[in-house]
């Protein structure tokens, strides 16, 4: 593609499916942009396989989300299963510097690309964010929703009467473990109060 920013949301899907499709993934976090994108791409491909990282210690919203997302759209998540054996407590350093990285790696194994709902506007280290790349194992990563803003995506999820985390109705814009994640604008609630912005997954 000469021109691969140019492409709508649909555009890129399409072609990320035609060109790597089965060996396309899609990484789900149960965020409302997963949503968006399992709901188009059930017009373009319903086959695509689906993966989430399992820590163990989501919010009981985003099990009821992931079971709801999958029999609206006939859909089985498969699962990476990131939850803590160790006898450490569990802390955000402990999770992300480790096993999410880890279950991601397994998750990727027999990839040759993966999308995600990535969006420039959700943090300064996503703000140059492609709508598509090579990652550092060499996979194609394809972002359609990089130059979405959040209120494009509500509006998508408002028009096409998508089920959302119900933690959103409680002033939680992102949401990731239920014991590092409080209420917050952006992304301002992830690890609040330490110095991570990101799980490692996307870095």
């Amino acid at each position: 593609m000469d021109d691969f920013e140019q492409l709508s949301s649909e555009q890129v899907l399409a072609h990320a499916v035609r060109l790597h499709h089965p060996r396309l993934v899609l990484a789900c976090s149960f965020q409302k942009e997963e949503t968006v994108l399992i709901d188009m791409l059930s017009a373009i491909e319903p086959r695509l396989r689906v993966f989430t990282i399992d820590t163990g210690e989501l919010f009981p919203e985003t099990y009821d989300l992931w079971r709801r997302v999958e029999e609206r759209y006939e859909l089985h998540v498969e699962v990476a299963d990131a939850s803590s054996i160790a006898s450490s407590p569990w802390s955000a350093e402990h999770c992300c510097s480790a096993l999410k990285v880890a279950a991601l790696e397994r998750a990727l194994t027999e990839a040759e690309a993966w999308l995600t709902g990535l969006r420039r506007e959700q943090s300064p280290t996503r703000a140059h964010v492609p709508k598509r790349t090579r990652d550092a194992r060499g996979l194609w990563k394809y972002n359609p929703l990089a130059d979405w803003a959040e209120d494009d995506v509500w509006r998508y999820v408002f028009e096409h009467e998508l089920p959302y985390n119900r933690r959103h109705d409680q002033g939680y814009a992102s949401i990731g473990c239920a014991p590092c994640t409080q209420p917050g604008t952006g992304r301002e609630g992830r690890w609040a109060g330490q110095a991570k912005t990101e799980c490692g997954l996307h870095v």
